[in-house]
């Protein structure tokens, strides 16, 4: 089998998947829609991050049999198209979750001390030791939007230090420690000095943290955005960080982000006092990226072993071992009754004896993984595909 690693995946994925006797291409930046089809040709195996769009288009023209995204996020990914082409898609939810938290944590109180101004004034020969604007975040009030893996972690380390948490989430979520659920976004903005976006980059999220919900929030507070992009409307933002209607910002994603290193940036947050600008680093750290690579490197290389799908987000979840049996048939299908029966009376009328069988479904597909002691013959395979239900 051929994998493609692209965006400077962690060596730890190159490691894990040759030890399977997998050929390795890795390469460093993204790649546009007509490139990444070109690139694999030939390829079983995508590893990407948050950059490189896998559209229906790539899995029409190219073979694919997994995908792996090297993030939290899959919203770069065409999940049903990918689910169309029978290809599970693997992400790492927790991996990178510490790196990101670590992150918030130091920026809020960078800007809750005005270290950014602190820095830029003596770099520039100015001694400015004053206490004025600077506070502790011992006592002061944050607000978590999206209460998912990060938005959690952050509210207990973020009680840790003392701050009053409170958070909204679009599902009913159990609050950890002393942190407080607010019933709708414009209450959680009326009561804190700092807001944190943590959600997810689905389209429904595009355009969600505008003009108006940076006017509801308390004069002079502090905002950070380390989730997507395009769900703070950066103009806005600029506005009221000029006006002083917010008292810094901290952004670590873009709506359009360079394709790789050293690309040029450009971003109307520029050079606007206490704002940190940081190039899509959350989960950047040595350790995650480490353990992302482990993690969903395993993943890719469980399933092109063993046809395992436990923790795709798009196929349902099988938990294969290790084969002993000499055949093993992955099946893919529509979720409606009848279709396990077809499939034995097509391995019957062949006198195939299964020696065992995992079936899951998840919404409206179906995934049989069956162990048979015996080669197949082609026939067996071609009524396999024939079945009306068939993936």
């Amino acid at each position: 089998m051929r994998a493609l690693l692209l965006e400077n995946i962690h060596p730890e994925a190159v490691r894990l998947l040759e030890e399977r006797s997998i050929e390795v291409e890795t390469r460093k930046g993204a790649l546009d829609e007509d490139e990444l089809v070109a690139a694999l040709q030939g390829v079983d195996l995508l590893g990407i991050r948050s950059k490189t769009q896998v559209t229906a288009r790539v899995f029409a023209e190219t073979d694919l049999t997994a995908v792996g995204a090297f993030c939290i996020g899959t919203n770069q990914i065409d999940l049903e198209a990918a689910s169309a082409a029978g290809a599970p898609v693997f992400n790492a939810p927790f991996s990178n979750t510490r790196s990101v938290v670590e992150l918030a944590i130091a920026e809020i109180i960078a800007l809750a001390r005005h270290l950014t101004d602190k820095n830029a004034a003596l770099h520039a020969g100015v001694w400015d030791k004053s206490a004025k604007g600077s506070h502790e975040v011992r006592g002061r009030t944050l607000g978590i939007v999206g209460y998912g893996n990060i938005g959690s972690q952050l509210s207990v380390v973020a009680e840790a230090l003392g701050m009053q948490v409170y958070f909204y989430d679009v599902v009913d979520k159990l609050a950890l420690g002393n942190a407080r659920r607010c019933d709708s976004l414009e209450e959680l903005l009326s009561k804190v000095e700092t807001v944190s976006l943590h959600v997810d980059g689905r389209p429904g999220n595009a355009g969600l943290f505008g003009a108006e919900q940076f006017d509801q929030m308390r004069p002079r507070s502090l905002f950070l955005n380390l989730c997507r992009g395009i769900v703070v409307d950066h103009e806005a933002l600029r506005e009221r960080l000029l006006s002083g209607h917010l008292a810094g910002a901290a952004v670590d994603v873009f709506p359009e982000e360079p394709k790789s290193a050293g690309d040029p940036f450009r971003s109307s947050l520029q050079g606007i006092p206490n704002v940190i600008l940081t190039p899509h680093v959350g989960g950047s750290t040595e350790e995650a990226q480490q353990d992302i690579g482990r993690f969903v490197a395993g993943k890719l290389r469980d399933y092109a072993a063993t046809g395992a799908t436990v923790m795709s987000v798009n196929l349902p979840a099988v938990q294969a071992d290790e084969r002993a049996s000499r055949t093993r048939v992955l099946h893919l299908h529509h979720n409606v009754p009848g279709v396990l029966a077809r499939l034995n009376t097509v391995f019957g009328n062949h006198e195939v004896n299964i020696e065992r069988q995992q079936l899951a479904t998840r919404g409206s597909l179906g995934y049989v993984v069956t162990d048979v002691a015996t080669p197949l013959s082609q026939p067996v395979f071609d009524e396999l595909l024939a079945l009306p239900e068939t993936v």
